[in-house]
């Protein structure tokens, strides 16, 4: 499966995940009653994770929640930040992005105050900034090579004059039962990218489906396993290692 169709093949299936309940991207998780409270009915049934990452968030930490959905765990954590913290989301499908910002104003009013911030983006590169990219592709079709450079080019300028998640800006980033959904090839990215964001000293909590198998490449072919956060699935050991290699890599000399 390439990496377009994967990305098309996630993005379907959660669109219809935020117009429809999907049972079968739903896991039993055991989450802190008293944060629920305050979410909106909707938002909690068309959530999707496989684990609750938010009981690692501290009070005034700037959170990152990759792949945010319908803001589920952006809420509970707005809820820990306090009025001096906040929580930045991060999602690549309209429709779920369209879901977490129908209840801002009533989550700020809830919470007291509005620490919630929701942006499409790829979380393999949260430097570009994906909603000013379109706005610039509508200006600017890109319709040959020229145009495909010029593209390249606003690319570029935007991540180093004004990235969506800056260098250096996170307290702790937080992800559930996303990070399998990413292209194999992107994935090596997707953690430098949380490396780089983080601060120094800055923490991770990942909730995501790991196996002691490598997966077989037929089954990682199946959209539907895909998308269903199984057959991209981590090797556990693959996965740990890929963090302690970024984190030699990032370790000053």
């Amino acid at each position: 499966m390439s990496e377009q169709g994967v990305e098309n093949n996630v993005q379907a299936r959660y669109s219809e995940g935020a117009q429809e309940r999907q049972e079968a991207l739903c896991c039993p998780v055991d989450y802190d009653v008293s944060l629920l409270k305050l979410l909106p009915t909707e938002i909690v049934e068309k959530d999707y994770g496989c684990g609750d990452p938010s009981r690692y968030v501290k009070t005034s930490d700037t959170v990152l929640d990759l792949g945010s959905g319908g803001g589920k765990i952006c809420y509970m954590a707005a809820q820990i930040v306090g009025a001096e913290g906040r929580v930045i989301g991060v999602d690549m499908t309209d429709d779920m992005l369209a879901l977490a910002r129908k209840y801002q104003s009533e989550m700020a009013e809830k919470i007291g105050g509005n620490r919630v911030e929701f942006h499409k983006g790829y979380i393999q590169d949260l430097a570009l900034d994906v909603q000013a990219m379109e706005v610039w592709l509508a200006e600017n079709p890109v319709k040959d090579i020229e145009g495909l450079q010029a593209l390249e080019t606003w690319k570029s300028q935007q991540k180093n004059e004004s990235p969506l998640i800056k260098s250096d800006s996170v307290d702790l980033v937080i992800s559930n039962c996303v990070l399998n959904l990413v292209a194999q090839k992107d994935r090596q990215q997707m953690i430098a990218e949380i490396f780089r964001v983080l601060k120094p000293g800055g923490r991770v909590a990942i909730s995501d489906i790991v196996c002691d198998e490598r997966v077989p490449e037929h089954l990682q072919n199946d959209p539907t396993l895909w998308s269903g956060c199984i057959s991209g699935a981590f090797h556990e050991k693959g996965f740990l290692d890929a963090f302690v290699v970024q984190t030699k890599t990032n370790r000053p000399a």
